[in-house]
């Protein structure tokens, strides 16, 4: 490197070497310093269990336009030629996933401890009470369940699970939605559209309950979601059948109601309102048969809509931890340590080491 006054500077590489060789004991020290450091650090942090879920959620796509969906996801392209015409698909799965309101339906879901020491808990207070935090991270977390206190009594609300709007949350209830949403993960396939979802947890059997929740809690969105219209017209279907039912039998207690009371009656008139209630019956009986199958439709449809899910890997109680191996710890400080007196001898021996040329 050339220098404006036609200096080169070099680094004596050799020089330095030697110097770090003649501190070997200090070097010594540093490691014998960061490995205990790592010790330290490596079992202050809480250990972590992932439960894991794989589904392979029904496509909507049907026929040759489906088949060439289905070719192009194989070359990682998602051509939706088709479909229904839903506006849920795998791909945003993730993001229905972190909705406030979907985070808030998880609040609720109980959970039992592995040494069943919590049982039968509700997750937000699992979450609020039972949480293990490294011994560093105490003053911050006391300083914010401190904050969290003040600012719970001025909005007045005790953060009841019971009383929540998904809509208009409390700041303590906004901070456990955004817990929630740190310990789910959700990947998509793009080419498989298969989901994959893992929920991580302090505690192995919480992990397993959560990830399970989460699974059904989504498969029941994406069902309602894909029912909603065909439920609706079951519904109108429903009140069109049930209305045709009383006028059918209001015409059918009418008629039989005149003809017993003129059962030895011979007269054209009472003969022609006779059959013109007869006439009305029938007219109403035919609806009402039509309102029956088109009710019997209607209900069909809703089991038509309903997608299915093919689980491919179910969850279960991690048996391991998911924390960083202590080892890999125990090598990153070693090597930092090593660095950091290396930069020490560096800079008390620059002078030395750096070599100004003409």
């Amino acid at each position: 490197m050339e220098t404006k006054a036609s200096h080169k500077i070099s680094v004596d590489i050799v020089r330095f070497f030697r110097i770090a060789v003649s501190d070997i004991r200090k070097m010594i020290l540093y490691c014998f310093i960061g490995g205990v450091i790592s010790i330290i650090v490596a079992f202050s942090i809480p250990r972590i269990y992932k439960s894991r879920t794989v589904l392979a959620p029904e496509e909507s796509s049907s026929g040759f336009s489906g088949n060439i969906s289905s070719l192009a996801s194989m070359v990682g392209m998602n051509l939706k030629i088709g479909t229904s015409g839903d506006a849920i698909y795998p791909e945003i799965y993730p993001d229905a996933i972190e909705s406030t309101e979907f985070l808030v339906g998880l609040f609720g879901v109980k959970v039992t401890s592995k040494d069943s020491t919590i049982v039968d808990m509700p997750y937000s207070d699992y979450l609020k009470d039972h949480q293990k935090i490294a011994w560093w991270d105490y003053p911050m977390h006391l300083l914010s369940k401190q904050l969290n206190k003040i600012k719970s009594r001025k909005e007045g609300n005790s953060g009841n699970t019971q009383e929540i709007n998904p809509f208009c949350l409390t700041r303590s209830q906004y901070e456990l939605t955004k817990a929630i949403s740190r310990n789910i993960e959700c990947k998509v396939d793009k080419k498989t559209s298969v989901i994959e979802i893992e929920f991580t947890a302090q505690d192995p059997y919480v992990a397993w309950t959560m990830a399970n929740a989460v699974t059904t809690q989504l498969q029941a969105f994406i069902t309602s979601y894909r029912t909603n219209k065909a439920k609706n017209d079951e519904a109108y279907m429903q009140k069109l059948f049930k209305e045709a039912e009383d006028e059918y039998t209001e015409a059918r207690l009418k008629y039989a109601s005149f003809c017993e009371s003129n059962t030895n009656v011979v007269l054209k008139s009472v003969e022609s309102k006779m059959k013109e209630l007869e006439n009305d019956m029938d007219l109403k009986l035919n609806i009402y048969t039509q309102m029956a199958e088109q009710l019997q439709l209607a209900r069909s449809k809703v089991q038509e809509r309903t997608p299915a899910f093919t689980a491919l890997q179910k969850a279960s109680a991690p048996v391991k931890h998911a924390n960083t191996p202590k080892l890999y710890i125990l090598i990153l400080f070693v090597f930092l340590s090593v660095l950091t007196r290396l930069t020490v001898l560096f800079c008390k021996n620059y002078k030395e080491i750096i070599i100004f040329n003409e």
